[in-house]
């Protein structure tokens, strides 16, 4: 393994457990402002003292300012390294880290609080390398996980060399090293219907029913479902809400799905699909939340095979279903590399973990990608 990248991983873990623990101890659901200004504190304290914190508005409107911490190095190569603050997890539901066994265990933990804190730990290396890159930046964002648009900052950082972005890490079923350099595009399907109320005892047929329009949308949607197809198309209704009474035929209600596919334009034909009416009760769906894809596979195909002969074990390209601010990225920058992050389990869940050992593992293997973006600068060897 080459000596900066084994050394400072090492420096790294010795850090990343009691920073982890700190920032799993803050709850910061997205649009929760006070919260995130905490994290924030949090991130900008456990920064190497040669960056310059800056703020930048968030995407999304009515969230804390998103989080930018600048490093300027004597070398030539610009890289912005990428992760967001904001979980899934309400207040009334966080739970703060607990150690069991090999896991951490706690909300964010792995989505993606401790991809942040090996960010961190990676600036803090380079800090001590100034002539390893001409500039580096930590994007942190505060609204990953509810942003319904696109990424306003990706323009901004379209010039860099390389973006990294830290989501969970992964193993491929051989057992290598893996990080992501393709995902689907994502979307969200919110469809409305609006029907008539009546007594449901006394007139029931005078109504016209929104939520039986909405069962049979999300039928609809749920039968365009081909994960196996050319799109690779995931269609799942995944929250209905209708009705105002147990004796009133629902006269209105709203129904979401999430969709999952390798491009975009998959989704028309999910939209395409739901009837306009139902039993007299009407339908309208709109795409209100549309994600690009990333298909980075061959871009960064040179950069894992240099990054693999720094790390000493095999780095390989996976596939990811779920969406990351990774995807607006690669949009502008073609090496892209994300799933850097270290590895773990159960996002979005109550008992959400990392694995401990992954916190060092996984970052010898963000510090390989690193080293060999620098290799004509090479710290250490």
């Amino acid at each position: 393994m080459d000596a900066w990248v084994e050394q400072s991983a090492r420096e790294i873990a010795q850090h990343a457990e009691r920073e982890l623990d700190a920032l799993v101890g803050v709850s910061t659901p997205s649009g929760d402002v006070v919260g995130a200004e905490e994290a924030v504190a949090m991130c900008v304290a456990f920064a190497p003292t040669e960056a310059t914190p800056e703020r930048l508005p968030c995407s999304t409107a009515g969230h804390a300012d998103d989080l930018v911490l600048h490093l300027d190095g004597t070398g030539r190569k610009r890289l912005l390294l990428l992760g967001h603050l904001d979980t899934v997890v309400a207040n009334d539901s966080h739970r703060p880290m607990e150690r069991a066994g090999d896991r951490l265990v706690g909300s964010g933990t792995v989505d993606m609080k401790g991809g942040v804190v090996l960010a961190i730990g990676v600036l803090r290396a380079l800090a001590a390398r100034p002539d390893a890159f001409g500039e580096v930046s930590l994007l942190l964002v505060n609204d990953e996980e509810w942003r319904r648009g696109a990424l306003s900052h990706a323009t901004r950082f379209g010039d860099v060399d390389a973006c990294l972005c830290f989501e969970a890490g992964q193993l491929t079923p051989a057992g290598a090293e893996a990080v992501v350099v393709k995902r689907k595009a994502a979307g969200t399907l919110h469809v409305r219907a609006t029907g008539r109320a009546s007594h449901s005892g006394s007139a029931p047929d005078r109504g016209r029913n929104a939520l039986l329009a909405l069962a049979r949308a999300a039928q609809v949607v749920a039968e365009q479902h081909d994960p196996k197809g050319a799109d690779l198309l995931s269609a799942v209704p995944t929250i209905m809400n209708a009705g105002e009474a147990f004796n009133v035929v629902p006269p209105s209600g709203e129904l979401f799905c999430d969709l999952r596919a390798e491009t975009l334009e998959a989704f028309d034909r999910v939209l395409d699909a739901l009837p306009q009416e139902v039993a007299g009760a009407t339908l309208h769906g709109d795409l209100i939340r549309q994600w690009p894809g990333m298909d980075a596979r061959e871009p960064t195909r040179d950069l894992l095979d240099q990054a693999t002969q720094l790390l000493g074990r095999t780095i390989e390209g996976a596939e990811r279903g779920g969406a990351s601010d990774a995807s607006h990225m690669a949009a502008h920058v073609p090496l892209t590399v994300d799933g850097l992050g270290p590895r773990g389990g159960s996002a979005h869940n109550p008992d959400e973990y990392v694995l401990r050992e992954s916190l060092h593992s996984r970052a010898q293997v963000a510090l390989a990608v690193v080293a060999a973006l620098a290799s004509d600068n090479r710290p250490g060897g």
